[in-house]
């Protein structure tokens, strides 16, 4: 006697299979993993190649999603909606994230302190002021030299580039908490020398 199962259409029947699938791969079964990734790879592929444009981007976009579903494969639940959509969504997600950290690394030009030369600024035309000055660009230079090069890097992008947090976060690839972190103690280590030198009072 055919079982309920049988009657049931194709798609649903194969919606539970999906759904089986995930649950094998949540407890590290690599077998169910293959038969995913055969599933799928030619629909995330094709996706990542549409919203990138770049069959090398595609293949390293590819290779990320199906990492992220190995290891995240425990948090799928049904109610987020078929297997195949959720897949779906984290390819398009990480295409369009790829393509959105290029942009900003391809518009920030990391600038680095020493692009910024403070002992060839415009001086005053009074020889007093000007040799008052010019000690002051070279204390200054002088403590920005002692800052580690990656709070020199941000506070540079921050200062003179006028990038946000968030930007400088995404072109570096580094957590917002770290660049907000790293702005802080660089500054702060500039006041520090700065009022030793009598710059700030």
């Amino acid at each position: 006697m055919p079982t309920i199962n049988e009657f049931q259409p194709t798609e649903s029947r194969f919606q539970e299979n999906d759904r089986s699938l995930i649950q094998q791969i949540g407890l590290g079964d690599q077998k169910a993993f293959g038969i995913l990734y055969d599933r799928y790879k030619t629909l995330v592929f094709s996706l990542a190649v549409k919203i990138a444009g770049n069959h090398e981007t595609a293949e390293d976009i590819t290779l990320n999603v199906f990492t992220q579903i190995w290891e995240k494969a425990d948090r799928y639940h049904s109610k987020k909606g078929s297997v195949k959509g959720w897949v779906a969504s984290i390819a398009r997600y990480r295409a369009i994230d790829v393509l959105r950290r290029r942009k900003v690394r391809s518009d920030i030009n990391r600038p680095q302190w020493s692009d910024f030369q403070l002992e060839k600024l415009p001086s005053n035309d009074d020889t007093g002021e000007a040799m008052e000055l010019a000690e002051t660009r070279k204390i200054i230079s002088n403590a920005i030299a002692i800052l580690p090069e990656d709070h020199q890097e941000v506070l540079a992008m921050a200062y003179f580039k006028g990038y946000t947090h968030r930007q400088i976060s995404e072109a570096l690839n580094e957590p917002l908490g770290t660049i907000k972190t790293r702005i802080r103690l660089g500054l702060q280590k500039l006041r520090q020398i700065f009022k030793k030198e009598k710059i700030l009072e």
